[in-house]
């Protein structure tokens, strides 16, 4: 079967003086895969941003391969992403405080080195965080370990100091504890699926898609599970999360690739349809499409839009307080074009412009 790829690529393809460079870097990266998947994704998360995929996707990638993945945690893990064995047989993935959006790296080495911690206050007073940075732990839903969930926390970090004198520490305590008790609403998981891509850009409770599907389905839109079985020449709907949108050169295809709870759906248009539905391609972040099931001969799946449909005042109704930020790659050529640009004086431009490389 590979070979007949390389035999396909052949009539059109031309010779690379790195191609021999670059097949032993793939070896070498597909070994680690095979062999250890938690440190290749803990090392890949750590040298974000990167490649051709965002973090949400290397961790389900992780997961999907029976890795085990756990949040960052005050009394668990350091700045960066790393491995922690759960058994002699298992090694999973401890996501770092660098995952964290606006997390500074010392405040994860104060936390680190005088832990552990059994309170919000205990961590506070000893690892002397300032006010944002507790908020930012809670909102991160990394304050487990002391016994509170994101909304638990958030309430307890806001009535905390950060730093006091050692005289009134005692009087503080006896303070905050003569609070009465709240009896705060239970966060859904909608809301803490937002929350969870506005802080760590990714949610291991669930898809947001996943809790958005009987909506969908309500639609008639299928899941990529159903759209792999459909059979060729299928008109079908479907809709996901947009991971990335690419024109390879002057082509007259453009590419996009969705994503929901069940894997990824391949889109391709031609450039009149992408000319038609030019806002709706370029804004989505939840893509709806319509268009015909296409399967080439070597079993590659994809669906060939007519109709682009921006969707993504969807993903608010997840949550009314958290807007869920889900990060495209940066491989997508419209948030991140590769085309040159000139800035400053004429002459300080690049002689040749950046190359265009699709492996």
């Amino acid at each position: 079967r590979c070979f007949k790829q390389i035999q396909g690529f052949g009539s059109y393809g031309f010779p690379e003086s790195h191609a021999q460079a670059f097949a032993r870097l793939v070896y070498v990266s597909s070994w680690i895969k095979c062999h250890h998947p938690a440190v290749f994704a803990a090392a890949l998360l750590n040298s974000q941003p990167m490649g051709f995929y965002a973090p949400a996707q290397l961790v389900r990638d992780a997961r999907e391969h029976g890795v085990k993945v756990y949040g960052p945690d005050v009394n668990e893990c350091g700045w960066d992403n790393g491995v922690c064995r759960a058994s002699p047989n298992e090694v999973s993935v401890q996501l770092g405080f660098r995952q964290i959006d606006g997390f500074r790296e010392v405040w994860a080495e104060a936390i680190t080195a005088q832990r552990p911690y059994s309170s919000i206050e205990d961590l506070a007073r000893r690892a002397h965080l300032p006010p944002r940075g507790l908020k930012l732990l809670a909102d991160a839903d990394a304050l487990r370990s002391l016994g509170s969930d994101r909304r638990e926390g958030g309430w307890e970090v806001r009535r905390t100091p950060s730093d006091e004198l050692p005289l009134f520490a005692a009087a503080r305590a006896r303070e905050l504890a003569a609070e009465p008790e709240v009896n705060l609403p239970i966060m859904q998981l909608g809301e803490h699926v937002a929350a969870d891509y506005q802080t760590i850009r990714l949610s291991l409770k669930a898809h947001p898609l996943e809790i958005l599907r009987p909506e969908l389905t309500a639609e008639g839109l299928m899941s990529a599970a159903q759209v792999a079985a459909a059979k060729a020449g299928a008109r079908l709907r479907t809709a996901g999360i947009v991971l990335v949108r690419q024109r390879p050169g002057n082509g007259k295809a453009i590419f996009a690739t969705l994503e929901d709870e069940t894997g990824v759906i391949n889109i391709i248009m031609w450039a009149r349809t992408f000319e038609r539905y030019r806002r709706e391609v370029m804004a989505a972040r939840l893509m709806l499409v319509e268009g015909e099931l296409q399967r080439s001969p070597e079993g590659v799946i994809h669906v060939m839009a007519h109709r682009i449909i921006d969707r993504s005042a969807l993903l608010a109704t997840l949550s009314e307080a958290h807007q869920p930020k889900v990060a495209l790659s940066r491989a997508d050529e419209f948030l991140h074009p590769q085309h040159p640009r000139h800035h400053g004086h004429p002459r300080n431009v690049r002689t040749f412009p950046k190359s265009r490389d699709f492996h």
